[in-house]
């Protein structure tokens, strides 16, 4: 198949400077599964850190206990809630988002407002209080279904296939507008299926809350081929913090995956085994698990790469990981 490539435009270097640097940090989403992983990440890098979480689907006991990291619960759909806490802020990390595709599909406003006009309201907030750099936590789900792999950042037209993939990428170019416009500084990483601890949807509980509800059947959605590739939270944030110390671009875009895949059906059958193999596996058929669904997924990581970055984990390790995880913690 032809491979599809835009061309983006070179832009001048952003001008950051030490003093930017040494301000408070903002974390949106920052009681969540990757933005406390964050927190805690800047926290030994000697940063203070302002979290902003609306507690949703983060929780406070995320939150390493520090003086150095205040929490303000509040809603970026409301900027009167918040537009005090961006003052003097150095860089904004835009973690917060709605992270269930399908909760978009059913509710089509969920993703425009917890997604595009929630950054909107922070964009505009961080442009008067003049900050100087804002990274935000885009997804793999702004290609669309492409048809090269690994997928490099070049590679278009990018036709989203969900709410969510839509909000992504609107927020993309809401975010590169504002720094083109007023000077910040600004990284869009687009992710892979990011897992870790403390993460509370995603394939691996999701699996796991089925075989609690019925231990002797799991359901997949789909036919078990859908292959995508799943990042370690702990690596995905030394990818964007790599990013963030070495490229100093206009606008930053990178990808960030394991450099394979991994099948839902090898997935599943990990699971079961895990769980003490009695479940049999039955699947719904069809290529994709739902509406919105990327069946293949798997990112190019060459750019993140030239700067000396490489994911820890191969998917599989990300997975068994992850799952040993999930299940030491689960009472049940």
């Amino acid at each position: 198949m032809a491979l599809h490539l835009y061309m983006l435009p070179r832009v001048t270097s952003a001008v950051v400077t030490q003093d930017d640097r040494t301000r408070p940090v903002l974390v949106t989403g920052g009681a969540g599964a990757i933005g406390s992983h964050l927190v805690r990440v800047l926290l030994e890098r000697g940063d203070s850190v302002r979290v902003l979480d609306n507690l949703s689907t983060g929780r406070k006991e995320f939150l390493p206990d520090s003086p150095k990291v205040q929490l303000t619960v509040a809603d970026l759909r409301h900027p009167e809630e918040f537009q005090d806490l961006v003052q003097g802020v150095g860089t904004v990390w835009h973690i917060a988002a709605n992270f269930d595709i399908r909760k978009g599909t059913a509710d089509r406003r969920v993703d425009l407002e917890n997604g595009t006009l929630a950054t909107f309201n922070l964009m505009e907030a961080a442009r008067r209080a003049d900050v100087a750099r804002v990274l935000y936590s885009s997804s793999s789900v702004v290609y669309g279904q492409a048809t090269v792999f690994p997928t490099p950042e070049e590679y278009g037209p990018l036709l989203p296939e969900s709410f969510y993939a839509a909000s992504k990428l609107a927020c993309e170019a809401l975010i590169s507008a504002y720094a083109h416009s007023y000077g910040m500084e600004t990284h869009l990483f687009r992710f892979a299926n990011i897992i870790g601890p403390g993460m509370e949807h995603g394939i691996l509980p999701d699996f796991l809350a089925k075989l609690r509800a019925d231990p002797r059947r799991l359901e997949v959605l789909g036919d078990g081929r859908q292959a995508k590739s799943y990042l370690r939270v702990e690596d995905c944030v030394a990818g964007m913090l790599r990013a963030a110390d070495h490229a100093h671009d206009r606008v930053n875009l990178f990808n960030l995956g394991a450099a394979d895949q991994i099948t839902v059906r090898e997935i599943a059958e990990k699971v079961v085994v895990a769980t003490g193999g009695r479940a049999r596996i039955e699947y719904t058929g069809g290529s994709k698990g739902w509406t919105g669904d990327v069946p293949l997924q798997l990112l190019s990581i060459e750019r993140i790469r030239r700067l000396g970055w490489s994911p820890q984990f191969t998917s599989a390790q990300a997975i068994d990981r992850t799952l040993a995880e999930l299940l030491s913690a689960d009472p049940h």
